[in-house]
């Protein structure tokens, strides 16, 4: 395939704006007739939407979204082309109101475009509560699709069922308005990388794959929309997001959902209900190394120099994000030795900093340097959502070789949950599993002389393989089983 030019436009001031009580064709009026360049932006984008096969991307206020017209085939098939996404892999509608989506469930009355309403409503009542509640918003709603639907197969997959959500960002909700077509948007991101919450996270894996990309900043969510289903009995989450099983529950007929995904992902015979349930997703380039939160800093520190000193591993330069707890450094150099080679590090991502770590080269005796890149994240589950995705890629592009990660506990809410479930897909969860820094023969050591503490275990990744075990005896039994 020849290469494309692919274009930034800003569309930033378009972003920060509300069309407060204006519908968006008043907002659109008014932005066209004073023929701004962002205006400009979202009309050439439109045009592309309705009559190009290369998809766009556009900000929302969960990550970046690759868009394509949802009724045409081919323009579908460019967004699996230019993320080299498994075709099984189902997409998310994305609409500006409710009159889109009633035209979507009554195909046979209606087209795609804007038409009069329909008079029958073909949402189904337990959504209701739900729309009202939490739309606009990163809220995706799984739908039967209707016969003779306008959706091209694309979309679902050949499901019979497709996901659909009306995003909170006005500035998207503008340009599905203005490009007058439903938008099948995944993350624009390279199939399996972590998603993008910038236009420059998009740029670095579409790049030449794409022709546009709309500029409007940093997303405010960082994580992509829950995805839920109403058509079962009970409701279930199929995908954690920005919308938690708590506030689920607070709506009426929703009092009983249930939690249908796993972290890991489906056998490869199995059929994703919706985006996010089979492959791995969200994967650095780099080893990612996952550690429960509450771990002990002394155990932590123990498994990262034995991973340093592991010259079989090569972890040259290692990475490390770090969320509520952990300090700089894990305790493998004083304050006062990182001051001496601390240096700031420009990126997307706040306080990423780099430093070096003395560590022991067993082999030839001698005392070796590793470099080390540390990005705090924050003490809140919003700004961590917000910046894992970037501190991912920030740690990809200073070329680390491992990325320790300080995991945050699933109990501590619902967004929580959703980071932690990233994580573990960044980790991967289909090989062997390892514990910390010990052998079979220490840990049984260790346990039998009751040394080992619950909270020092730790769950992380070695060759894609994820498990966390609530206390050493289950642990035991774990790997004497296997």
């Amino acid at each position: 395939m020849t290469p494309r030019e692919t274009r930034i436009l800003s569309v930033r001031r378009l972003n920060k704006e509300d069309s407060g009580t204006r519908s968006l064709a008043e907002w659109w009026a008014s932005e066209r007739s004073q023929k701004t360049p962002e205006s400009s932006a979202i009309e050439e984008a439109a045009h592309l939407l309705r009559t190009s096969d290369i998809p766009v991307a556009f900000p929302t206020e969960t990550v970046y979204g690759l868009g394509a017209d949802a009724t045409r085939s081919a323009a579908v098939q460019g967004i699996y082309k230019a993320k080299q996404r498994p075709s099984d892999n189902p997409l998310i509608v994305h609409i500006d109101s409710i009159e889109m989506l009633e035209r979507l469930l009554n195909p046979a009355s209606s087209s795609p475009t804007r038409t009069t309403r329909t008079a029958r409503n073909p949402i189904p009542a337990i959504y209701q509560p739900l729309i009202e509640r939490f739309w606009p918003g990163p809220l995706t709603i799984l739908l039967h699709n209707p016969s003779g639907s306008l959706l091209a197969g694309e979309v679902t997959a050949n499901l019979t069922t497709f996901g659909v959500r009306m995003p909170a960002s006005p500035l998207a909700r503008l340009l599905i308005h203005v490009a007058d077509r439903p938008l099948a948007a995944p993350s624009a991101n390279a199939s399996t990388k972590p998603s993008p919450t910038a236009a420059e996270h998009v740029y670095h894996d579409l790049e030449g794959r794409i022709d546009l990309i709309l500029d409007g900043g940093p997303c405010g969510v960082g994580v992509e929309s829950t995805v839920v289903d109403g058509l079962s009995n009970p409701p279930a989450i199929l995908r954690p997001g920005g919308v938690g099983i708590e506030e689920l529950r607070t709506v009426p007929g929703w009092e009983n959902v249930q939690n249908a995904y796993h972290d890991g992902t489906l056998d490869v015979k199995e059929v994703p209900r919706a985006p996010g349930m089979k492959y791995r997703h969200y994967s650095p380039k780099a080893r990612v190394v996952l550690f429960c939160a509450g771990s002990s800093e002394e155990a932590i520190a123990k498994y990262v120099y034995k991973d340093l000193e592991d010259t079989a591993i090569k972890a040259h330069i290692i990475g490390v994000v770090r969320t509520r707890q952990w300090r700089r450094g894990l305790g493998l150099a004083s304050e006062e030795d990182i001051q001496k080679t601390l240096k700031p590090i420009p990126s997307l991502v706040d306080d990423l900093v780099c430093f070096s770590i003395p560590v022991k080269d067993r082999i030839n005796n001698c005392e070796i340097t590793k470099e080390a890149f540390d990005c705090h994240l924050g003490d809140n589950i919003e700004s961590i959502a917000r910046g894992l995705f970037s501190a991912l890629r920030a740690m990809d592009e200073m070329e680390v070789d491992v990325i320790y990660v300080e995991g945050v506990s699933d109990s501590q809410g619902d967004l929580a949950a959703a980071v932690m479930n990233r994580l573990r897909k960044a980790a991967g969860t289909d090989m062997n599993l390892e514990f910390d820094w010990m052998t079979y023969n220490g840990f049984m050591n260790l346990h039998d002389s009751a040394e080992l503490r619950s909270e020092d275990l730790l769950a992380f990744q070695i060759h894609g393989k994820i498990k966390a075990y609530s206390d050493a005896s289950s642990a035991v039994g774990n790997l004497r089983d296997s």
